[in-house]
Parts: structure tokens; sequence; C-alpha cells
């Protein structure tokens, strides 16, 4: 199985995803979101694959959401709006996100990433 890991390399989290799927022997297309950041296209379809509200897709402890105070704006936003504004700075996405076939996880939860890579 090979899987889409896109992260940002300096985040501590992303290291730890990185090093549970390669202590799994997971094959990994790995994606720098700063550098590569996601298009419309592919955000709107992992936010529909993954079940999740658009919400959960923002970094909201990152710096840059803070500074642009999206807190109380995020839940106002139509779905094109939020994926615009994400799609514009690949530090506003939560990282790390895991694509597979089946799935779309956002953050790391080792317990998740399980279920995910049995499937």
């Amino acid at each position: 199985m090979k899987v889409l890991f896109v992260e940002y390399p300096k985040c501590t989290t992303c290291k730890k995803a990185l090093s549970y799927l390669k202590s799994q022997n997971i094959e990994i297309e790995d994606r720098h979101i700063v550098e590569e950041v996601p298009t419309v296209e592919e955000l709107t379809a992992w936010i529909h694959k993954s079940g999740l509200e658009i919400k959960k897709f923002f970094n909201t402890s990152g710096k840059l959401y803070k500074e642009m105070n999206l807190k109380d704006q995020v839940s106002t936003l139509s779905l094109e709006e939020a994926v615009e504004l994400l799609t514009s700075n690949g530090m506003l996405i939560k990282r790390p996100i895991l694509v597979t076939e089946d799935t779309v996880l956002v953050g790391f939860k080792q317990e998740a990433y399980d279920e995910a890579l049995r499937k």
C-alpha cells in the first residue's frame, strides 16, 4: 500500500507520524505542505473523503491562524471560501495529512493510523 503523507518537516507531530509509518514499512509519497500546497481540488476531495468538518483542517494552534484572527471566522465560511483560504498558505492547514485509498486522516493518532493502514 502506498500512501500520501503531507507534512511540514519541522513539525514534531509530523516527525512522529513519519517515523511510525517507516517503522510499519509503509510506502509513502512525502509532500512538504508549504513547498507544495494542496490544490483546491485535492483539499476539497480530502475533506469529503475524511468525513470531518472543515474546521478540523485548520491549524488552529498555528501562528498564522492566530495572526489572521480566524477563530471566529472559520465557522462562518462556506466550504469553497474555507478551501480557498487554506490553499492560500500551507501553514494554515493542520498536519500531517495521511491520504490512503479509503480515508484521509488529519493529525496523528497511532490508533487511527493503525486502523487506516489495516484496510
